[in-house]
């Protein structure tokens, strides 16, 4: 099963972009997909499923509009630096 979006856009917006319809239409759903990534709405899987790409594909594309492809809070990376500290006690810190 899937669902449409409608979109309404001025009657420019293809002469102005210079893409086809198909294009147009990849670029809104990959736009969709990377701010849902961004915001932790859609996990990686559901963003390439989404957009219809392998997940390498999505990557890339995710590098073109500057969205990081590691979705991880400043604490969660503390969090686990610190763990992974205590498990290696033996192992030098820089």
């Amino acid at each position: 099963m899937s669902n449409t979006i409608s979109l309404e856009y001025p009657e420019n917006l293809p002469d102005a972009l210079h893409m086809t319809r198909a294009e147009r239409e990849r670029e809104a759903r990959l736009a969709m997909a990377a701010k849902l990534f961004e915001t932790g709405k859609l996990t990686s899987g559901q963003a390439d499923r989404l957009v219809g790409m392998a997940p390498i594909a999505v990557l890339g594309e995710l590098r073109r509009l500057k969205v990081s492809a590691i979705q991880t809070e400043p604490a969660e990376l503390e969090q686990d630096l610190a763990a992974a500290l205590a498990a290696a006690p033996d192992h030098p810190q820089q």
